[in-house]
């Protein structure tokens, strides 16, 4: 018995002593020009997406992770937990499973930290309909195929507070369930590619109006609400700066396709990624009979010209509808980025980006933006995926 602790304990040093937790630090400030439609990001100087992060593998079984994350809004700074997970590391056959807060794997950029982006913010069919990043608490199931071509498979449940439609009485505790598929392998040594599709099942995502909301609502608009939507009805304004999902629904379908480019497959010096994905989101209402969708796109090309300039373009539309009553009110936007960036190294970005909006039905849509970003990193943060 006495040598059984003593091994123990031996054992339990060992593991100790080996254990080199990875800290980084992840500096995100900004000037803006003007506020924008659906955007985190409000005028002039600011904080983005600030993240503090520690990592390591807590043993040769699982992996843990925590991130926290500040955010400005309305000149008041929040403290957020985004990760607090812990993963398998030895499952046989391919399988993983983590457990905690985690980003859903849903979509291309989703399951992608927003410090890695070529652009300031996501698209704003992100920030409708994902909030920018869907993450939340839950569990996932992931396998990856044992074939030559990279293909994995998972699903995942969760608890579904942050994709919680409008109006609802008595959610459902387990809200969220997804599934998802990625294929992708290279075609030759300079060109590589990946195709993806994700659902998403809202139990809670179907909106709950009223005939005496519309009467409260139009009786609050009724000195500004003139139909043309030259300017936000309630839903775009009071969420503008929203971590939440704005825009829900019970189904959600995703696709996505990215391919890359480098000249003899050497990514630091020179290389073009092209992606672009789509959502759609139905059965939106319980009480308002119709087939109207949330839907949305985009299209990004990033270019890097050296291994510190890169310039980028990316479109995206959103379409969108707020439960009024017994009806619905649409909500269009669209949007064209450019941008253009600075990396001394891979720790440190200077980016510039102009960005113009049209659209109806969305506070503070401006046909031209101007934000001059930053995003520093310090100490050791995980590798970027495909």
């Amino acid at each position: 018995m006495v040598k059984a602790l003593i091994l123990a304990a031996v054992s339990s040093t060992a593991i100790a002593e080996d254990f080199k937790p990875n800290f980084s630090l992840i500096l995100d400030g900004h000037y803006k020009s003007s506020n924008s439609a659906l955007s985190e990001y409000e005028k002039g100087f600011g904080l983005g997406h600030v993240e503090l992060g520690v990592s390591a593998a807590i043993d040769d079984l699982f992996y843990g992770k925590f991130t926290g994350v500040v955010h400005e809004h309305d000149n008041k700074t929040e403290f957020e937990t985004e990760e607090a997970f812990i993963q398998t590391l030895a499952l046989p056959g391919g399988f993983s499973v983590r457990a905690g807060r985690f980003l859903s794997d849903i979509g291309y950029l989703n399951g992608q930290h927003t410090h890695s982006d070529s652009f300031v913010e996501r698209p704003a069919v992100y920030r409708a309909m994902l909030g920018s990043h869907y993450y939340d608490d839950g569990v996932r199931l992931n396998y990856v195929m044992p074939t030559d071509t990279f293909w994995t498979i998972g699903t995942e449940a969760f608890g579904g507070n942050k994709m919680r439609a409008q109006g609802l009485n008595d959610p459902k505790s387990v809200g969220v369930y997804t599934a998802f598929t990625k294929i992708g392998g290279d075609f030759n040594e300079e060109n590589s590619w990946q195709l993806g599709l994700s659902y998403l099942r809202n139990e809670n995502g179907a909106s709950m109006t009223s005939g005496h909301d519309e009467h409260d609502h139009h009786d609050e608009h009724s000195h500004s609400h003139d139909h043309s939507h030259s300017h936000s009805h309630d839903h775009g304004n009071a969420h503008s700066h929203s971590h939440d999902a704005q825009f829900t629904g019970k189904n959600t379908y995703i696709a996505e396709a990215v391919w890359k480019w480098a000249p003899d497959g050497n990514y630091k010096y020179q290389n073009l990624t092209l992606s672009g994905e789509y959502l759609q989101a139905e059965d939106i209402s319980e009480t308002i009979k119709g087939n109207q969708k949330n839907e949305g796109f985009y299209l990004s090309s990033v270019f890097q010209m050296t291994s510190q300039w890169a310039v980028g373009a990316r479109y995206g539309e959103f379409k969108g509808y707020e439960a009024h009553g017994d009806h619905f009110h649409e909500q269009k936007l669209k949007e064209s980025e450019f941008m253009v960036s600075w990396s001394h190294s891979h720790f440190s970005t200077v980016r510039l980006q102009y960005t113009r909006q049209t659209g109806d039905g969305f506070e503070n849509i401006k046909n031209d933006i101007v934000t001059l970003q930053y995003v520093m990193s310090l100490g050791a943060h995980d590798a970027h995926t495909f």
